[in-house]
């Protein structure tokens, strides 16, 4: 049997989990990052779990009110991608030795101000002391119209990828502060992600196949081309950039290789029919998100990157946890 090490996050699932999972119509075979049970005649319910771990997911010394809304956003990120609305939330807390009350304090006031931004109230969870690090697990809730909840794998050729906001600051976010390259603009989207909850919501309905940009907009892409069987093509130079990742880039163009794989982002990229589009843009201009068409659905299977209409090789597909 294969060390753990040497299996994927997505085969580690695929192999142990997902039979766990069979008979139940609502976990997609866990091949989506929301589960959708029935609720009642008028909604189904939403669920999303993610686990945030210092050092891996947040700087190990990185301020309790930035860890709260890290743990919480990523979460909301994902009910965003499955067209959800947010409603409450559970909290698993396991705190390393050495913790204090004023580190607790500061992280609930970051939690509170989340919840007032987005919507949503803690309804319960757990606390613990661990001798490992600093590790926060949130499962958010929410609800949509039944039967219309969107997941990764509706989407068919023909259909057109869009990406909502700018892609690749978090990745190069982390390298600013780790005072590797400097951009205060790009730190913060690494440390304060913006989970698009205006827009998923209005997605219902026009879009075929979500997902949030966690892994790496190439990855998380591909998990759209798998989960659809289709294949996806990306064209680099449509790719949205924020001016300062534009300047990073200038200096630095091998960089290019964090900005599509380097992942944290928790933008939407989102499968729309031509017929679509039209709607989509309204939606985004109601939601005040700017939404960008990157590529293009086709017969065939993975995602294929391309340079001013020929192919290039990436050379880093998206973050990987084993």
């Amino acid at each position: 049997m294969p060390r753990l090490e040497r299996i994927g996050e997505f085969e580690l699932i695929a192999r142990y989990f997902a039979p766990l999972a069979q008979g139940f119509a609502g976990a997609g075979g866990l091949k989506s990052d929301n589960a959708f049970l029935p609720a009642d005649p008028r909604h189904d319910l939403v669920v999303k779990t993610d686990t945030v771990v210092a050092g891996v997911h947040f700087l190990a010394d990185e301020a309790p009110g930035i860890v709260a809304a890290k743990a919480l956003r990523v979460c909301l990120s994902d009910l965003a991608a499955g067209g959800a609305t947010p409603f409450t939330y559970q909290l698993s807390l396991a705190l390393p030795q050495g913790w204090t009350e004023r580190w607790v304090a500061a992280f609930a006031r970051g939690l509170l101000a989340d919840q007032r931004r987005f919507g949503i109230v803690l309804s319960g969870g757990d606390t613990v002391q661990t001798p490992g690090p600093l590790t926060v697990t949130i499962t958010a809730f929410g609800h949509v119209p039944p039967g219309r909840g969107l997941d990764r794998a509706g989407a068919r050729a023909g259909d057109r990828l869009w990406v909502s906001g700018t892609i690749g600051d978090s990745a190069l976010g982390l390298l600013a502060a780790r005072r590797k390259i400097s951009s205060r603009f790009l730190e913060d989207r690494y440390r304060r992600p913006q989970p698009r909850m205006s827009l998923g919501p209005r997605l219902l309905g026009i879009a075929t196949a979500t997902a949030d940009v966690s892994d790496g907009l190439l990855a998380d892409a591909g998990h759209i081309a798998e989960a659809s069987g289709i294949s996806v093509v990306i064209d680099r130079e449509r790719v949205p950039l924020s001016a300062a990742a534009r300047r990073v880039l200038a200096q630095k163009p091998g960089l290019w290789t964090a900005v599509l794989g380097g992942g944290d982002d928790y933008e939407l990229v989102m499968v729309v029919p031509l017929r679509k589009v039209e709607a989509l843009q309204k939606a985004a201009r109601l939601a005040r998100v700017p939404v960008t068409e990157i590529g293009r659905c086709e017969h065939g299977q993975g995602v294929r990157l391309t340079l001013a209409g020929k192919p290039i090789v990436a050379k880093q597909l998206g973050y990987a946890h084993f």
